[in-house]
């Protein structure tokens, strides 16, 4: 398995992200018609599914040069590690022992989750606010998939899922978004609860059963039926532009009536990142929050958004424990971490020197 390869960089999508929505994902849920769901069928079911998908997939010219990972065959650190990428979700990296596999694309772009709530779910993610082209590419390769497979389908409810929510379209379009203004200025409920009143699930940076972590935020449609996909592409879109202009607006004020503060903030996050010799993933996240505002705001300039891109991943436990090649208790993946940073940040000041 190639993934302490993979985990020395970043997906392209987060390495060429910049702006306040750092990626978009467009994921559909298919299932096939000549199977129960996921959670019905027996053992010999979901292995004739991978099997299916796998030679589906093949024949895709989205897929050829694809990585077909069989997860009954990885360890827990290996699970984490593709969640931790956003390449599988929670659910398919915990979930019980059967048959169930992830397809993905050579630059990490395109996804496809076998065998989790459904059959399928072909997942695309965009660097930055992108969302119609993440759509654009989930169809083009949804529609070569399924000129080989037998789609659950109902023409008067469409694409059948086993979760209700997500029956019709079967399509969620989603933005991770990195709120930390509106969070250091107690205005991030207000905002939340109106997206939520306009039909947006808010959820954490791992998506369904996680929490908010480093001011991270998924924001996405609650449900796909009612509406084509084009109108819940549009309405997420809607509403992500909308939350930018709220965290801008946000940010603005805060270097306005707070300017010091924000300034020894920053200063206080980078200094700690650059001397600590211990320190726990979830610091990380605040901290490396921090400087992304900061940066964002006019200070921090030797930092570039790639580095703290790459620190985003790099030091997430999973990520460090593959790099090292071994599993690592929590204090010794502490220092570990710390080194790596101190090292990151290193290069690049020296760089910018």
């Amino acid at each position: 398995m190639r993934f302490k390869e993979m985990a020395s960089k970043v997906s392209q999508w987060l390495e060429e992200s910049k702006e306040i929505v750092i990626s978009s994902r467009v994921r559909l849920a298919r299932n096939l018609a000549d199977f129960p769901f996921t959670h019905w069928a027996r053992k010999e079911d979901l292995a004739q599914i991978v099997e299916k998908v796998s030679q589906g997939a093949k024949r895709s010219n989205y897929l050829k040069n694809a990585l077909m990972i069989n997860l009954k065959e990885l360890g827990d650190i290996d699970r984490q590690f593709l969640m931790e990428r956003h390449l599988i979700s929670r659910e398919h990296a915990m979930g019980p022992e059967k048959e169930r596999a992830v397809i993905i694309s050579d630059k990490e772009i395109i996804s496809i989750m076998v065998n989790e709530e459904d059959h399928l779910r072909i997942q695309v993610t965009e660097s930055g606010l992108n969302l119609i082209e993440a759509w654009r590419l989930a169809t083009k390769i949804d529609g070569e998939l399924e000129k080989g497979l037998n789609y659950a389908f109902s023409e008067k409810y469409g694409y059948l899922t086993a979760c209700p929510t997500n029956t019709g379209t079967g399509l969620r379009a989603s933005v991770m978004i990195h709120l930390p203004a509106l969070v250091m200025s107690r205005q991030i409920n207000r905002v939340l609860d109106a997206v939520s009143r306009a039909n947006m699930a808010v959820r954490g940076i791992y998506g369904e059963g996680t929490q908010a972590q480093g001011d991270l935020f998924q924001v996405s449609n609650e449900i796909s039926l009612g509406e084509s996909e084009e109108e819940i592409v549009a309405h997420v879109e809607k509403a992500a532009r909308e939350i930018m202009e709220y965290e801008e607006r946000a940010r603005k004020r805060l270097l306005t009536q707070l300017e010091d503060e924000i300034k020894d903030s920053v200063s206080r996050a980078y200094g700690t990142l650059c001397s600590a010799y211990t320190i726990t993933s979830g610091e990380t996240l605040t901290l490396l929050s921090k400087l992304r505002l900061g940066r964002a705001i006019g200070l921090a300039q030797d930092i570039d958004i790639p580095t703290l891109n790459e620190l985003l991943v790099l030091t997430r436990p999973a990520h460090l424990q593959e790099i090292a090649g071994r599993k690592l208790p929590a204090p010794e993946r502490d220092v570990k971490r710390a080194a790596l940073i101190r090292e990151k940040l290193k290069i690049k000041s020296e760089q910018g020197g």
